[in-house]
């Protein structure tokens, strides 16, 4: 295995080596304005909420890898601590990557990059009307610690467009089409068959990894994700239901590959209980 010591790697190829490796960041698309009612728009994916009680977005503006100096976004939250974090969707990213550009100070990205702005409700800064979610910030705390400038924030305020809502009016994961980065010029877009659910065990204990019988264990056919997916069932199937389903079954093995397999087609579809029974039968 490749090894790096960061103590002992250039900081410009570190750096290159942890953004391929942590990924996908989602993106905070950062509105800010300073003391003279400058506004600046830049795009950070050192970037994630940690609470909703109370509700608590981290950024990174880090320092300039190319001049070492303090970015926009940075200065005018020294001065006027708020900002909006506006959520970056696919129909914007574009856009959102040409407001990167290293405009110098008081030039508005708003108008470089063709977004609207539009008034906030609880903070000075400006709102990105293309942006389907945006989260007013109040600035609590910036922490400084080398080239990184932690910025916490209280969201105040959020605003959704609705046309990203399902029923229920929560936000639908293939409605809102969001965009994360990667390494490099890399970007992921989380829509159509890049999404995929997995049932949270919070509430339920599943049998476990140990509680799988050896001979499915030592498949060469199930990945370590689908004995995942086996180990998450809470009971195994009785004897009772492993006949019924083996009785309705309209296919048959030759050996026990081919029995792995029916079953890991299963568990590509989520039917965790057949594909068990199939694996029992």
């Amino acid at each position: 295995m490749f090894t790096i010591d960061p103590k002992e790697t250039p900081i410009q190829l570190l750096h290159q080596y942890l953004l391929g490796a942590v990924g996908p960041r989602p993106i905070c698309f950062a509105s800010t304005i300073d003391a003279e009612g400058n506004h600046n728009l830049a795009p950070f994916s050192f970037f994630n909420v940690f609470s909703a009680k109370p509700p608590i977005a981290i950024f990174s503006p880090n320092l300039s890898g190319r001049t070492g100096q303090a970015k926009d976004t940075h200065l005018n939250i020294k001065e006027v601590p708020e900002c909006v974090i506006n959520i970056v969707n696919y129909n914007m990213v574009h856009q959102m990557s040409l407001a990167s550009s290293p405009f110098k100070k008081g030039v508005s990205e708003f108008e470089k990059a063709g977004f609207t702005p539009i008034a906030s409700d609880l903070v000075k800064p400006m709102r990105v009307k293309e942006s389907p979610v945006q989260l007013e910030c109040n600035v609590f705390e910036v922490k400084e610690i080398g080239n990184c400038n932690l910025v916490m924030c209280e969201i105040v305020k959020i605003h959704i467009d609705e046309s990203v809502l399902n029923e229920q009016k929560l936000i639908d994961q293939q409605k809102i089409d969001l965009v994360a980065r990667m390494g490099g010029n890399w970007y992921c877009r989380a829509h159509g068959d890049a999404l995929f659910e997995i049932e949270k065990p919070i509430t339920t204990i599943g049998i476990g990894f140990d509680n799988i019988p050896a001979s499915i264990k030592s498949s060469s056919v199930l990945t370590g994700n689908n004995l995942g997916q086996l180990g998450n069932i809470e009971v195994l199937p009785t004897q009772d239901e492993v006949e019924n389903f083996k009785n309705t079954m309209t296919v048959s093995f030759s050996n026990e590959a081919e029995k792995h397999q029916y079953a890991k087609s299963l568990l590509e579809i989520n039917k965790v209980h057949e594909a068990w029974c199939t694996l029992l039968s």
